[in-house]
């Protein structure tokens, strides 16, 4: 089973769309992971459950993140394209498509305009849409915060305080993602989250991420058996974008959870609970939209 934390071999190729860098690890059913904002290819708690006996787990940068350049790739559209590219270039025919949070539209854009290439789509906790409103105090400050002449900074800083504090500034994250007003904060999720955040850079990555938008039009195109699961107390991502993606993806179904970490349902007691959700789906054979609530 894939361990939470444990560094990956990072690679790197050149495409004909740019620069692109991808971990690998495992055999099995390619499942191509699109991370979230923040993330890079070092990503590992979405592996959680993943058994690397059966399942190869390819996760790449995107533009702007780790060592994949922004450069001309600043569209979901754009940054579909190269990971198509990467994709081609490990002579994979069809992979199951994991959309997480921010890399939400990158991976519709892959399963609307590569319909060949994606035999199963999995969107996670993932935005469908125009993320933050340009007159919204989040994106005011995430434009200060993240500004990548300061954000090795700000994400230094973090880095420092979850080694001397941890406690501390698990508990000052958690309503970032979570809206539960109570809550108990356990020493594994502690640590899952300290391992998650380590890896961390916001670098020109986020910036871009909260100015991407596409059509509804775009969406509307998936036809490959889509699960949408998403937590009602996701504070990071409103639950509103499942619904949006529920309603314009045909062959979607909707895993609503109602869990303790809300966007990270990676971590917690009930975490196993709606990773199972996940696997099951990409177990299935046919999919129908009464198979998982």
């Amino acid at each position: 089973m894939k361990t939470i934390g444990t560094k990956m071999n990072n690679l790197t190729i050149d495409t004909k769309f740019g620069r692109i860098e991808y971990s690998s690890a495992g055999k099995g059913t390619a499942i191509v992971f699109i991370h979230g904002g923040h993330s890079n290819c070092n990503e590992t708690l979405c592996h959680k459950g993943f058994d690397l006996e059966k399942y190869r787990l390819i996760t790449p940068s995107r533009p702007g993140y780790g060592s994949t350049p922004l450069e001309s790739n600043r569209t979901p559209k754009q940054a579909a394209d190269l990971i198509v590219e990467l994709i081609n270039h490990l002579s994979i025919e069809k992979i199951v498509l994991y959309g997480i949070s921010a890399g939400g539209l990158t991976a519709i854009e892959i399963a609307s305009n590569y319909p060949n290439k994606v035999n199963k789509l999995i969107l996670a906790s993932a935005i469908s849409k125009k993320w933050l409103d340009e007159n919204d105090s989040v994106y005011k400050a995430a434009k200060i915060i993240f500004n990548p002449r300061i954000e090795k900074l700000v994400w230094g800083m973090i880095k420092v305080f979850s080694k001397i504090f941890p406690n501390m500034l698990a508990k000052s994250f958690y309503p970032q993602f979570s809206s539960n007003s109570t809550y108990k904060l356990k020493k594994v999720d502690i640590k899952e989250l300290i391992c998650t955040l380590k890896y961390y850079n916001s670098k020109t990555g986020f910036l871009n991420d909260i100015d991407q938008n596409i059509n509804d039009e775009v969406i509307a195109k998936i036809k490959c058996p889509t699960l949408i699961i998403h937590s009602k107390n996701d504070s990071s991502v409103l639950f509103e974008h499942a619904l949006h993606s529920n309603k314009m993806i045909e062959y979607s179904i909707m895993a609503k959870l109602d869990n303790e970490w809300g966007h990270l349902f990676w971590i917690g007691n009930d975490s196993m609970e709606s990773i199972k959700k996940t696997l099951e789906f990409i177990e299935m054979n046919k999919v129908s939209t009464e198979q998982i609530v």
